[in-house]
């Protein structure tokens, strides 16, 4: 199965595309930028959601839904955001048969027609903060796509909040970074880099944007999460007031932030290698697979009844496929499942079941090295330290590639070259200018000015002016 991936050395693209079509993630729909998700991608995403969801929900956050139909005059109503999303929007004209006396948007994101509804339902500061999450789908029509990355239409989740002070909303938006974060690095074992968006790269319609930046396999970065302060801007828009402690009239301050499915192309490309996926256990369709070993029916009566003793030992600690499929080799198996990234296999033939004794292979570590006889019993506590350790093992992989890659230029002949292989961070004057010739000069784009900054002052990499904060550059998908 292997011989069917590019190898990233020879066309990174082209072995992104296998990886996810070979592992039966997804696949092309008919309409051109949309795609399938197969089972296997939609259980990683199912995954992805529950993580997330149950992070919301600690933090007060309740989920509801919204049309996927939006009035084109509700985009319309703030300026800067219909700006921004103008070249991107799908407009229906025509329903039932009939041309409709207004245009409907196919929902791109649903500030517009949620900031509707809160106006609605927002009277008094009793009534506020108002946390609402969305699961959806959203289009947004993209001229050049890629399976998961950028595609037409791809599934996400929009969290939607309205608060009675600017401390508040920035507080939110904050704290939902944070929990975008903490998803990242302690679920998917992807680290990113914590920062705030530039004027030019903020979200349209926002007052600030903030962004989780990941470094892929290729050097370039990845824009994985997004959290939004929207100011008053779209409660001005969408007249969302409440009566104060004073019975005064005032705008709330609003938020949205959003992850989507392009995170399943981070983690494709943060841990993938030649063979295939390599997947984080505690996101992982399966944990561990069981390929059971065996000639003829008599053996295979007897390795079936290990198996399924450990079938019932595992328990419901561990998400376990035992892949008993006839007709296929052993080594076709143990290629499948190596390309489709179950961190843990299991190995189960005649000679294991009289030694009492199972072989493991970790899908992190390639060959003899990653295989390990161990005893049967106790087994439960072996594989769930081999999957902490596989989860804790493919963060740190990923830290030392980003830092690897990660450059401190002192000249711009350097920061030139820098962005060519990696992360640049430098001073920034904070000048659309600069920010400009570095986009020409090198098709680099501002990444994020970071929350963590190293402190004192220095010159901007581009002009040489004062500048008192860092910027991560890099050549982004």
């Amino acid at each position: 199965m292997a011989e069917k991936i590019t190898p990233r050395s020879e066309d990174y693209s082209k072995w992104y595309t296998d990886v996810v079509q070979q592992a039966e993630l997804a696949d092309y729909a008919p309409v051109r930028g949309c795609m399938v998700i197969r089972p296997y991608g939609y259980a990683l995403w199912e995954n992805i959601q529950a993580a997330l969801d149950r992070r919301f929900k600690a933090t007060g956050h309740v989920n509801a839904y919204f049309p996927l139909l939006i009035p084109y005059s509700f985009i319309r109503k703030e300026a800067e955001h219909v700006e921004g999303f103008a070249p991107q929007l799908a407009i229906v004209t025509i329903a039932g048969g009939e041309t409709l006396d207004e245009p409907l948007v196919v929902r791109p994101t649903s500030e517009t027609i949620i900031g509707h509804m809160y106006a609605q339902w927002v009277r008094s500061y009793r009534d506020l903060p108002l946390l609402i999450n969305q699961w959806n789908s959203v289009v947004r029509w993209e001229l050049r796509t890629r399976l998961f990355l950028r595609t037409a239409e791809f599934l996400w989740q929009e969290g939607h909040t309205a608060h009675a002070t600017y401390d508040e909303a920035e507080a939110e938006t904050r704290q939902m970074l944070d929990i975008y974060t903490d998803f990242a690095e302690n679920d998917a074992a992807v680290p990113v880099i914590r920062g705030r968006k530039s004027e030019s790269e903020k979200f349209a319609g926002a007052l600030r944007s903030y962004s989780i930046e990941a470094m892929m396999g290729d050097q370039r970065a990845l824009q994985a999460g997004t959290s939004h302060n929207l100011g008053d801007n779209f409660a001005r828009a969408f007249n969302i007031q409440y009566l104060d402690r004073s019975n005064t009239l005032q705008y709330c301050w609003t938020t949205s932030w959003g992850l989507s499915t392009r995170f399943i192309g981070a983690i494709i490309m943060v841990h993938g290698d030649d063979q295939g996926l390599i997947l984080p256990p505690k996101l992982a369709p399966f944990q561990a697979v069981i390929v059971p070993i065996y000639k003829n029916d008599e053996e295979r009566s007897q390795v079936m009844g290990a198996v399924e003793r450990i079938r019932t030992m595992l328990g419901e600690g561990v998400r376990l496929k035992v892949d008993d499929r006839e007709g296929y080799t052993v080594g076709w198996k143990f290629n499948e499942w190596e390309l489709r990234g179950v961190p843990l296999r299991l190995e189960i033939g005649p000679k294991d079941v009289a030694q009492g004794q199972v072989a493991l292979a970790r899908r992190d570590v390639p060959g003899r090295e990653g295989r390990a006889f161990v005893p049967q019993e106790g087994l439960a506590a072996r594989v769930n330290d081999l999957l902490a350790d596989i989860q804790r093992s493919l963060f740190e992989r990923a830290v030392a590639f980003r830092a690897a890659h990660t450059f401190y230029p002192k000249t711009y002949d350097e920061f030139r070259q820098a962005v060519e292989n990696g992360f640049a961070w430098a001073w920034w004057c904070g000048d659309e200018a600069c920010e400009n010739r570095v986009k020409e000069d090198t098709k680099a784009t501002t990444r994020c000015i970071p929350l963590d900054q190293p402190g004192g002052t220095g010159r901007c990499i581009v002009c040489g002016r004062p500048a008192d904060e860092m910027a991560v550059f890099a050549r982004a998908y």
